[in-house]
């Protein structure tokens, strides 16, 4: 389970935060030519060893292959209104590629860590790194034809305000949850609710009270599938 939960790690490194957004708007217009999709597929590749210590470089290898061909598929098919659909299609067939290979080769991958640090507690570090920067984009795909229907809603909003509180109540929720204080995660909801009232009452708009309600049910709904899922890994 130690070398799933790291090369899941390579790929949420790899995939959310040494990949600049230039990087994404290069490949997206020059499709299969871009180098930065090289250059992407390279730092999974070596992130992936790095995990696995440089053994066994064929289900790296594979498994980079496979990323390859999955990112080429989305920059070659997707259009813009179907981004969501391709985003969350291209991270399931990653994953889903990760567990394939890791199913065949996991009784001969050996990890820098191996033994000395418990899965739970790499687990729970994966699931708070998660719910910063990658959950924040994620959302930010999912919610893109949504936010675009309400124009004009961010123009006295600091900036990146909305993208750092998200990160710090997904984070919260996930950490009240795993410490079993589920109490605690009621009264944030609430007290988001008593902060977003004004809003919604004085825009008295409807696509802006939905599009908070999805917003809101996606990011508390994500935390605490993950940190249910972190705590399940105690009884294994």
């Amino acid at each position: 389970m130690t070398s799933l939960l790291l090369i899941l790690l390579a790929h949420i490194i790899g995939d959310f935060f040494l990949q600049p957004y230039r990087w994404v708007e290069v490949k997206e217009a020059t499709k299969g030519r871009s180098k930065y999709l090289f250059y992407h597929v390279g730092i999974h590749i070596v992130l992936m060893l790095l995990a696995v210590k440089f053994f066994n470089w064929i289900p790296v290898l594979i498994i980079g292959v496979c990323h390859y061909f999955i990112d080429l598929s989305k920059l070659s098919f997707q259009k813009q209104n179907t981004r969501v659909q391709w985003f969350v299609g291209d991270q399931i067939l990653h994953i889903t590629s990760i567990l394939v290979v890791w199913y065949f080769w996991h009784d001969s991958l050996n990890t820098w860590i191996d033994g000395k640090i418990p899965d739970y507690w790499l687990a729970y570090g994966i699931g708070v790194l998660f719910l910063t920067r990658p959950m924040s984009i994620t959302m930010g795909e999912v919610l893109k034809p949504f936010s675009q229907n309400i124009p004009g809603q961010n123009d006295q909003s600091l900036s990146k305000a909305g993208r750092y509180i998200g990160m710090l109540e997904r984070v919260l929720v996930f950490v009240f949850i795993t410490g079993q204080h589920w109490e605690a995660v009621g009264f944030l909801i609430a007290a988001k609710s008593v902060f977003r009232f004004g809003d919604l009452r004085e825009s008295k708009q409807r696509k802006l009270t939905e599009y908070i309600l999805i917003g809101t049910l996606l990011s508390f709904g994500t935390a605490m599938a993950i940190a249910m899922a972190v705590e399940s890994l105690k009884s294994i």
